[in-house]
């Protein structure tokens, strides 16, 4: 089984560093992750911030030495950023590349010039599904929403019919498709095969945001028939360009590392001979570093210079893209951290020891764990890291496709309910001037919507998996 970074389940196996009981641990984990919910929702602390004191105050609850928990959580956060940080910096520059250079622009306006009344929702969601492969959900919302207003104005649509497809898109892609941070985390923790997770979670994404979608978005417009705001519709992101990159170069650019990932997973599955040509090579070009590195090489040429970037303006671009991500990657260090933390003072040991005598099957109870986090911090990452940390001994015998769905059950329930502790429901609320009652009743439930069918997809998968 392939794992995605330097960090194997081996860890799992190491002796606890404190001898408590299944109580006592129990406990420090509620209080350690309650720490870490009262830091973020009553203090509004840094998600970095909280996550660090959360993990000191669970060795602390656990009764482990201070310095083994600090060793702990370094090792964690070290081998979670060795493992999925530069992955993350990576798809942050091919995201700044789409927007600044107007290929994501040229895909939206491709795309919208030929759909016709009828299929504007399902244009909206192929628009933001294929855009949000690799940007971050808060880029994709920044990028899409000027989008959205303007087609809802120019058509004279219900914002929510317009709206909530294009929302769908982006937050199927970030709760279940790498490379976005919470999944490769997860997979990371788990050791799944990033090629088969990515395959499987294609699987579920396609059903889960036709449903969340353009079929939630009707009775979303009657619940809440609004229309665009005036005041939101900002400039395009690439006016200010004398020309852009084509349709079909733009996609097959944002393409690539996916199809990359997916060919080196079909090859282990046809061939799975290591002393294989043919593997060796997939196994190299497929690799998620790889496969992102050649994405942004390639969209240099293909986005920057198209556009006619100045190699100083190329420069800028790329040095742009990664400031931004100094806070995802800290918190995604720092939930490394947590979940070793975890490991090492023997939660996963105590899950297993309660799992054995549960009716509630490991998918299940791991959407479970993800969605009572999500709840309480407001963070689908978040949850996902810790989620993930907290099943991660799950995983062991589990088969290549079975860890791979695992992932998919936290990343689903990652997305549960987004409410007011959540800023992507703020976000949403002032870009589309709603109260908070017309966001829980449109944002939130959609949320919802894609965990469960999110869930019950996956739950189906492994009938077959």
């Amino acid at each position: 089984m392939t794992s995605l970074s330097v960090e194997t389940l081996a860890a799992d196996a190491v002796e606890p560093i404190t001898s408590a009981g299944n109580a006592q641990l129990g406990i420090a984990v509620l209080a350690g992750i309650a720490v870490i919910v009262l830091l973020i929702t009553k203090f509004k602390l840094h998600a970095f911030l909280a996550l660090t004191i959360g993990s000191l105050a669970l060795g602390a609850f656990a009764g482990a030495p201070l310095a083994d928990t600090i060793k702990s959580f370094s090792t964690g956060l070290g081998n979670t950023v060795a493992g999925v940080g530069v992955l993350i910096a990576l798809g942050a520059i091919l995201g700044k590349l789409l927007a600044d250079s107007g290929g994501a622009d040229q895909i939206v306006d491709t795309i919208l010039a030929k759909a016709s009344k009828r299929s504007m929702p399902w244009a909206m969601v192929l628009i933001a599904s294929v855009i949000g492969l690799p940007l971050f959900f808060e880029v994709g919302i920044v990028l899409l929403i000027p989008v959205v207003l303007m087609v809802a104005k120019r058509g004279n649509y219900s914002l929510m019919r317009i709206g909530i497809p294009a929302l769908a898109g982006l937050s199927v892609m970030h709760g279940l498709i790498p490379p976005h941070p919470g999944p490769l985390v997860a997979i990371d923790a788990v050791g799944a095969n990033l090629g088969v997770t990515l395959a499987l979670g294609l699987v579920v994404a396609v059903p889960t945001v036709i449903i969340a979608g353009p079929v939630f978005s009707r009775y979303a417009a009657r619940w809440v028939d609004i229309q665009a705001p005036e005041h939101m519709i900002p400039s395009r992101p690439s006016e200010d360009l004398d020309k852009r990159p084509g349709f079909g170069v733009t996609v097959a650019t944002v393409m690539l590392p996916v199809v990359l990932m997916l060919v080196k997973a079909l090859v282990d599955i046809v061939v799975d001979d290591p002393e294989n040509a043919v593997q060796k090579v997939t196994d190299v070009i497929g690799s998620p570093l790889i496969a992102l590195l050649a994405a942004v090489i390639v969209g240099l040429f293909t986005l920057g210079r198209a556009a006619g970037f100045t190699k100083e303006r190329l420069s800028s671009t790329v040095e742009k893209s990664l400031a931004p991500i100094a806070g995802v990657l800290l918190i995604v260090g720092a939930g490394g951290g947590f979940k070793q933390t975890l490991i090492d003072i023997g939660v996963g040991q105590m899950i297993l020891d309660f799992s054995k005598d549960w009716s509630i099957p490991a998918l299940l109870l791991a959407w479970l764990i993800a969605v009572a986090i999500r709840l309480a911090t407001g963070s689908a990452t978040v949850a996902t890291i810790s989620a993930a940390g907290l099943v991660a001994p799950l995983a062991a015998g589990m088969s290549t496709g079975e860890t791979a769905l695992l992932v998919l059950a936290i990343g689903a329930g990652s997305l549960f309910f987004s409410h007011v502790n959540d800023a992507g429901f703020w976000l949403v609320k002032e870009y589309f001037g709603m109260n908070v009652g017309q966001t829980i009743k449109t944002w939130s439930v959609m949320e919802t919507i894609i965990s469960v069918v999110g869930l019950v997809f996956v739950l189906l998968l492994s009938l077959l998996v």
